[in-house]
């Protein structure tokens, strides 16, 4: 080899090799399949931060809870195991009531209000997450709740004694105080609890429903427009602050577009979702006088209780919210 074709292949090498050094890699973990909305949005997230940064920064998305298990995304992105991941806060209410507050019935019950909900709610997690090594980079509400059942409601009675899934400490106080038997199921679970009879009914979206595709269980979905759920997205505070300045930037860059880009994706997604439902079969259905009374009778003890475990945090929260 001449000597200056083995100049330009060392320096080839070396290039390779310093590239190689300067690309950072973080898994993602995601609960739910990666053809639901919130994981689409992930990903092009991720296309976004790899494109912007020139390739430094490699986010790989793990859909379907194949990574870690809804429950432990939060603790694995808190101790490092994953960079970063996406969790349902309500899913951790045990640990702090304030991540329970947007599964409260009725409190924030249509897309303006669950927003401005989340800008009360912002302030107070972003402290929180701050003391546990974490940052939030943006969150994206799930379509309005609505009860699925595999019978008719005429009212909150008729749910007694049916198995209901929970997935939240709400949706199992929900299920007590209706005398429903609540059945603890995560999202990738809950086509096979439904066809099984492992569970009847439960609260939630109509996204929920299509990635489970519920119309081949269930015959009844009813509109309550409960409440308005969020996913957020973690990341770990070491791992994003050893990133370079330049690449920080692109990632909250990424993340601000994605809120926006996610919150219009969840009110596509509540219309074409129920639509689909409804052509697999399912009644979509209005909520009779009684079964809206009877859970907003359940939203006004929950938000009480809420009140009483979240002190002075909650109420901050609350009056904040209500301003």
């Amino acid at each position: 080899m001449k000597p200056i074709h083995r100049l330009l292949a060392g320096a080839l090498v070396a290039g390779a090799a310093l590239a190689a050094q300067a690309q950072t890699r973080w898994d993602l973990p995601a609960a739910y399949p990666a053809t639901n909305f919130h994981t689409v949005n992930l990903q092009q997230f991720a296309d976004e931060v790899d494109k912007a940064s020139g390739g430094k920064l490699k986010i790989t998305v793990h859909a379907n809870a194949s990574l870690f298990k809804a429950p432990e995304i939060k603790r694995a992105v808190q101790g490092g195991q994953a960079q970063a991941g996406e969790i349902l806060l309500v899913n951790f209410q045990n640990e702090w009531q304030i991540y329970g507050a947007d599964g409260i019935p009725f409190l924030a019950d249509s897309w303006d209000a669950a927003m401005k909900l989340w800008r009360a709610q912002k302030p107070l997690l972003e402290k929180k997450l701050a003391e546990q090594g974490m940052l939030v980079l943006y969150a994206v509400a799930w379509p309005p709740q609505g009860i699925y059942s595999k019978k008719p409601l005429a009212g909150a009675a008729d749910l007694k004694g049916m198995k209901w899934r929970a997935y939240s400490p709400a949706t199992s106080r929900i299920a007590e105080l209706v005398g429903a038997q609540p059945v603890t199921v995560q999202a990738a679970e809950v086509s096979q609890a439904f066809a099984t009879g492992v569970t009847e009914s439960m609260m939630s979206s109509g996204s929920t429903g299509w990635d489970a595709k519920l119309h081949e269980h269930v015959k009844y979905w009813y509109d309550t427009q409960a409440w308005l759920p969020k996913n957020a997205l973690l990341v770990n505070k070491a791992a994003f602050d050893a990133l370079d300045a330049g690449t920080r930037q692109v990632v909250l860059k990424a993340a601000a577009a994605a809120e926006t880009r996610g919150w219009a994706a969840a009110q596509r997604a509540n219309g074409e979702t129920l639509d689909k439902l409804r052509a697999g079969g399912m009644q979509i259905l209005p909520p009779s006088a009684q079964l809206k009374a009877d859970m907003k009778k359940v939203g006004d003890i929950m938000l009480r209780e809420w009140l009483d475990k979240a002190g002075p945090e909650g109420k901050a929260l609350i009056d904040a919210y209500a301003k």
